[in-house]
């Protein structure tokens, strides 16, 4: 199958690898020519996958009508404050396209998937999630990820697309709870990273750890999602790497938050997209607007939006008035 990528970050360049493998016709696109210059000469991506050798046969190209004409496939994998622009100039493509962006859109509470369903209405709309960091993708450690969309069969088309021995792919049919889990995530992701900054231990991460899917399950639920996928890979699963993996982008961030850095300089780094920053304050309005008791991310929100210490922020947490544990 002839299959884009749109977005040459990490995780687009890691996806697009696996599909040159199962040996499909790819097309990696990123809107930067100087590194699409770089990957060809190279055949390395250092800025992202330092150390790794990509593949040199597959197309590379900054050129948007070159990476989008005849693609029976287009996989998003752009930051979520780019997707629905990128996505604006897809309107009549009638092809699979796969969402792979984790996040929410503030002004209208859309998933990605949502976004591209706007935009791109003749679409058949896959979105895939799950606990994959790029670099042990590229590296073949054994990883394992869920394709969920409203059509079953073109959720097996897609996984037909990436399953392979170390990159195993599950279907799923909810794709509203698939996306939350993958979006709500980072929001814990940051109070994580809070805690480790603080010096916290292993009691406090597994206490977060359970309590955060307990939010992500209610708030999920609340937007129509199935309670069960919260407990599968792109819930549970990603919840789990993003709190405890040293490569997370989100607990990095929160890690440093808890030290003391700026708010202001570490969102100065263009170079690292911290999709938590942003959906930490969709998910606060969304909760709001459903009526549904979050505490991690109402803490989480002060700290990034109304400017709340730290510290402050996790005694109000951790000193809430005591009950039964749901």
């Amino acid at each position: 199958m002839k299959v884009t990528v749109l977005g040459a970050g990490a995780w687009g360049t890691a996806l697009a690898q696996i599909l040159h493998q199962n040996g499909n016709s790819v097309t990696l696109w990123g809107r930067s020519s100087e590194q699409i210059e770089s990957l060809k000469n190279t055949g390395r991506h250092e800025a992202y996958l330092p150390g790794i050798d990509l593949p040199r046969d597959w197309t590379l190209t900054s050129d948007w009508s070159t990476a989008i004409e005849e693609a029976d496939c287009l996989v998003v994998a752009v930051p979520s404050r780019s997707l629905r622009q990128l996505t604006a100039a897809l309107k009549g493509y009638k092809g699979i396209v796969v969402s792979v962006t984790k996040g929410i859109e503030y002004e209208t509470g859309l998933t990605m998937s949502g976004v591209v369903r706007e935009n791109v209405q003749q679409a058949e709309i896959v979105a895939m999630s799950g606990p994959t960091l790029a670099y042990e993708v590229v590296t073949g450690m054994p990883s394992a990820i869920v394709a969920a969309g409203d059509n079953l069969e073109t959720a097996e088309v897609v996984q037909r697309l990436f399953h392979r021995a170390r990159f195993r792919v599950y279907t799923n049919t909810d794709i509203v709870g698939v996306e939350l889990g993958g979006a709500l995530k980072n929001c814990i992701a940051i109070a994580a990273g809070i805690g480790d900054g603080l010096g916290f231990g292993d009691n406090s991460k597994a206490a977060l750890v359970t309590r955060g899917i307990v939010e992500m399950r209610r708030l999920g639920v609340a937007c129509g999602a199935q309670a069960d996928t919260f407990s599968g890979l792109s819930g549970l699963g990603d919840l789990t790497l993003t709190c405890f993996a040293r490569r997370s982008r989100n607990r990095q961030f929160g890690e440093r938050l808890g030290q003391g850095d700026p708010l202001e300089t570490l969102l100065n780094n263009k170079t690292v997209t911290v999709e938590g920053h942003p959906t930490t304050r969709s998910a606060f309005q969304m909760a709001v607007n459903k009526g549904v008791v979050t505490p991690i991310i109402n803490e989480v929100h002060a700290v990034l939006y109304e400017g709340k210490d730290v510290s402050q922020a996790i005694d109000d947490l951790t000193m809430r008035s005591s009950k039964q544990e749901d």
